[in-house]
């Protein structure tokens, strides 16, 4: 990589979301000389991989998120999208600036609840101080329910049963199997065997009955929580791992019927957005069979990337195979289970791989700066 490209001035690729997708994106752009403009509403990339337990273990959050401007420098642009014009080839920011583009990639990611996703446009010391400020309030908190059983419920009912054995930890979810429906069936078993022998209370095929009247993430003191069925838990803290939903606000208005109905954008083989050859989309916002990944985003990068590079240099374009599911779930720092290209992996290779650090070292090392201490 890193091979200078003859390029003339026309070419400016702005990458709308500086997720995993995004920041991978404009890492590779630079390394190319490419000219580029990476656009996200925060002043910092956010690590949110290791977000739960940002959430559960002091001192954490520092280590997940990074700023952008020390690494990309005046190719990087604080300011919310609100419009695309794929006419004038241009993106409108919520101030009126407009910019210019000849490609474009889409990476806009999704959204859920805190803690984790961190959905507040406040700058880097705040978001850092508000997960600290979680985990004040999960020290006051004897008895915890977490509300939701994918990957980010068992993976945040683990962390704080790793981080205090002692404290009652109940899971509700609204199904009867744990994690992802992708997951082999193994995994998704063993899943539930971590948490049981965690001393994890799990509450299958039920649901939540006021989930909109829950106060998350805060100290209080025997909450009543009901379930549809009846079931009443006593809690002093409520955490919620529910839905993710696609951030689609930036494009929707440009290309609504480019979309799937869950607002992810309908994309080719070379995950260009449908009916535009400079418009990529990757990430959680590219409507693709696979789970919403991390992991994923990155490998979306290299491809969108390799084909603006491609088209310039009349080089024939790349595809993308969504391949057999690498999936780790960290189930605190001591544990973990997964599966690697379609095969069960266990305990020493998650905890080793995943678990132990959650690759916060790695994002820090793409961008080329000094994970602190």
């Amino acid at each position: 990589m890193g091979a200078r490209l003859s390029l003339d001035e026309s070419v400016r690729v702005v990458v709308v979301g500086g997720g995993f997708g995004g920041t991978a994106a404009a890492s590779l752009l630079q390394s190319w000389a490419v000219p580029f403009v990476l656009v996200d509403v925060r002043d910092a990339f956010h690590h949110n991989v290791a977000a739960l337990r940002a959430a559960v273990e002091s001192g954490f959050a520092k280590k997940t998120f990074i700023s952008y401007s020390v690494t990309f420098g005046d190719s990087f642009r604080q300011g919310k999208v609100v419009a695309v014009d794929p006419e004038r080839q241009q993106v409108v920011l919520s101030d009126g600036e407009e910019l210019h583009y000849s490609h474009l990639i889409l990476a806009t990611g999704s959204d859920g609840p805190f803690p984790g996703k961190f959905n507040q446009v406040i700058g880097m010391e705040s978001a850092i101080q508000t997960y600290d400020d979680m985990v004040k309030e999960v020290e006051k908190s004897q008895r915890i329910l977490v509300v939701g059983g994918g990957a980010a419920g068992v993976e945040m009912a683990a962390e704080i049963k790793t981080e205090y054995p002692d404290k009652e930890v109940t899971l509700i979810h609204s199904k009867t199997a744990l994690a992802d429906v992708e997951l082999l069936p193994s995994v998704r078993q063993v899943v539930k065997e971590i948490l049981l022998r965690k001393g994890v209370r799990l509450l299958l095929g039920e649901k939540v009955s006021d989930i909109e009247n829950l106060r998350p993430n805060q100290f209080q003191k025997d909450m009543v929580v009901r379930t549809e069925r009846g079931t009443e838990v006593v809690v002093d803290m409520v955490v919620l791992c529910t839905g993710i939903k696609i951030n689609s606000s930036a494009y929707a208005a440009a290309f609504g019927d480019k979309m799937a109905s869950n607002g992810a954008l309908k994309v080719n083989k070379h995950l260009q957005v449908e009916g535009y050859e400079n418009i990529y989309a990757i990430g959680d916002c590219a409507d693709l069979k696979e789970p919403k990944m991390a992991y994923h985003a990155g490998l979306h990068a290299n491809i969108a990337v390799t084909n603006i590079i491609n088209s310039l240099t009349q080089k024939p374009l790349k595809t993308y195979e969504p391949g057999s599911l690498t999936f780790l779930l960290s189930m605190g720092r001591d544990d973990g289970v997964g599966q690697v290209n379609g095969y069960y992996v266990g305990r020493l290779l998650v905890t080793i791989a995943k678990s132990r650090d959650l690759f916060v070292s790695k994002s820090w090392k793409n961008m080329g700066q000094t994970m602190p201490s």
